[in-house]
């Protein structure tokens, strides 16, 4: 038997989609037929109905963007009383062995404690905004709470306490997130 190019394609694609439709347990004739072979004429016409180059849109339920928040910027933490501390961060170590401290207030203060003694700035609203949009940055959740490196001594260790966390790290693994904090934080440590 001779078939003309164009019925000898429509006939292959009939025969897969047969095949496809059988697997996934459906049949190309409304007959109620669930999971039954479909006769080649049956599938044949439905296939070449059905545009070959146009692949399925996959439903919103299976799309992987689904899954992903609608939103991933990140928000300032929000303010619940000016005593309220929204940061604590802690740096320690180095070959002078240095220990300062810089905590970041809901009053819009900082203060930074070293053997010196203390001193609080003012931040203006712009600056503590982003100060607090540092801390709402929703990768902050996948930072692990330890991240240190092994053999790296003298490294300063940077100890930040903040939304019911403790988190150490001596900045040897990247961390985005958690670096732009703690290089926003150290702006406000006295230069030794």
């Amino acid at each position: 038997m001779v078939l003309a190019r164009g019925t000898a394609r429509a006939t292959v694609v009939a025969v897969c989609a047969s095949g496809v439709l059988t697997l996934a347990g459906c049949s190309s004739g409304g007959d109620g037929n669930d999971g039954g072979t479909a006769d080649a004429k049956d599938t044949a016409s439905a296939t070449v109905s059905a545009s070959p180059s146009t692949p399925p849109s996959p439903s919103p339920s299976s799309s992987p963007s689904a899954s992903v928040p609608v939103s991933a910027t990140p928000t300032p933490v929000p303010v619940t009383g000016p005593g309220r501390t929204l940061v604590t961060m802690t740096v320690t170590g180095g070959f002078a062995g240095v220990h300062h401290e810089v905590v970041l207030r809901g009053d819009g203060t900082v203060r930074t404690t070293d053997r010196g003694g203390a001193t609080v700035h003012d931040l203006t609203d712009a600056r503590f905004t982003e100060l607090r949009t540092l801390l709402g940055d929703p990768a902050l959740d996948d930072v692990p709470d330890i991240s240190t490196g092994q053999g790296a001594a003298d490294m300063f260790q940077y100890l930040l306490r903040f939304d019911g966390r403790t988190v150490m790290t001596d900045r040897t693994s990247a961390q985005p997130a958690l670096d732009a904090l703690i290089d926003a934080l150290s702006e406000f440590l006295p230069s030794d």
